[in-house]
């Protein structure tokens, strides 16, 4: 198909059951531009109807494939579900890797410029895609921080919320269902806007990135830690067939819309007049992450506990060596984008 340089007529064209006959008689300009107006609203309306019914699709999908697998991985994992950061070069054990989640934390606030100092640290923190809470129980007790975790999951916030009551910290760290690009917080709110590994899965990424924006007060700190696609080469308009045709099978396993680049989150945040704007391409430091993952799937604990939490889980557990591809061929990256958003 040609692209139209008026994409309107061309989505007209290829939308209607057939090509909108105009009236070429005398004196029906007017009629005809009414007639085109009513089309081009009536396909608009068409396709905001299917991107909200896909969006819907989508949220769907992430909160059951959630609600299935966060107690396997918590069972195995423990309440931290993301990546750790590793010597590149480390062999570790279980035990290690939940060391080096909390590294992860650790390396992400130090890159950011925030201070060990629990006096000089943030004090109120919104934790989007929280899983069940980890990283804000940590920043809870690691600042004396009150924390508030936004999941697509119900399983994952009843979780968190009864993991925060037995740790002692229900009056720092709370949990709810929410959708990032929603987000049910007035602006300027938090100090802190984190968001671990949950990038990945939003359908609108200047949306996602306008929202983190909107709740941080003035001078906050944004983290945003996602998977992203390499960035393109200044002669590329698009990845190679092949990348595309990788990224489709890891999307359809793990709910995830169409990736970017860190250069792509970089753009959406210039563009919002963010400050010390901050990126590094942290692959190397997670590489032992997703040949243990499988390592852990393949005992029998976790062969049994997979073959119980679901379908979801075990179709992301068979996409899990295509992640390895996607990190080996440099065409995944693990990012790491900070910013602040001015006084």
């Amino acid at each position: 198909m040609t692209t139209s340089v008026f994409p309107n007529c061309q989505l007209l064209y290829t939308c209607c059951p057939r090509p909108l006959l105009l009236n070429r008689t005398p004196g029906s300009t007017s009629s005809n531009r009414r007639r085109l107006t009513l089309a081009v609203t009536a396909t608009t309306r068409a396709m905001e109807a299917e991107r909200k019914n896909d969006d819907g699709a989508l949220k769907k999908g992430i909160a059951e494939f959630y609600d299935e697998s966060s107690g396997m991985w918590e069972d195995i994992w423990g309440d931290h579900m993301h990546h750790g950061f590793y010597d590149p070069n480390s062999t570790v054990s279980v035990s290690d890797h939940r060391a080096a989640q909390i590294r992860m934390i650790d390396e992400a606030l130090r890159f950011a410029g925030l201070s060990e100092d629990p006096t000089k640290g943030p004090k109120s923190v919104v934790d989007v895609g929280c899983g069940i809470g980890g990283s804000s129980r940590y920043l809870a007790r690691k600042y004396g921080a009150k924390c508030q975790g936004i999941t697509l999951s119900p399983v994952q916030a009843q979780r968190a919320n009864a993991l925060a009551a037995a740790q002692g910290l229900a009056d720092k760290a709370s949990f709810q269902v929410a959708d990032a690009l929603e987000q049910p917080f007035p602006d300027g709110q938090f100090d802190l806007v984190w968001s671990m590994e949950s990038g990945e899965h939003m359908p609108d990424k200047a949306k996602f990135v306008n929202e983190l924006v909107r709740v941080a007060a003035p001078g906050a700190t944004i983290i945003i830690v996602t998977w992203c696609h390499r960035d393109l080469a200044p002669s590329e308009e698009a990845l190679q067939p092949w990348e595309k045709e990788l990224l489709n099978k890891i999307c359809k396993s793990y709910y995830l819309p169409a990736w970017c680049s860190t250069a792509d989150y970089v753009k959406l945040l210039e563009s919002l007049s963010l400050q010390d704007i901050k990126t590094a391409d942290w692959s190397p430091y997670v590489a032992p992450f997703w040949p243990a993952v499988i390592r852990s799937a393949l005992t029998w604990k976790g062969l049994t506990s997979l073959l119980q939490s679901g379908l979801k889980t075990i179709k992301g557990a068979l996409a899990m060596p295509r992640m390895m591809e996607g990190f080996k061929k440099d065409l995944i990256k693990f990012a790491i984008i900070t910013c602040q958003k001015p006084e």
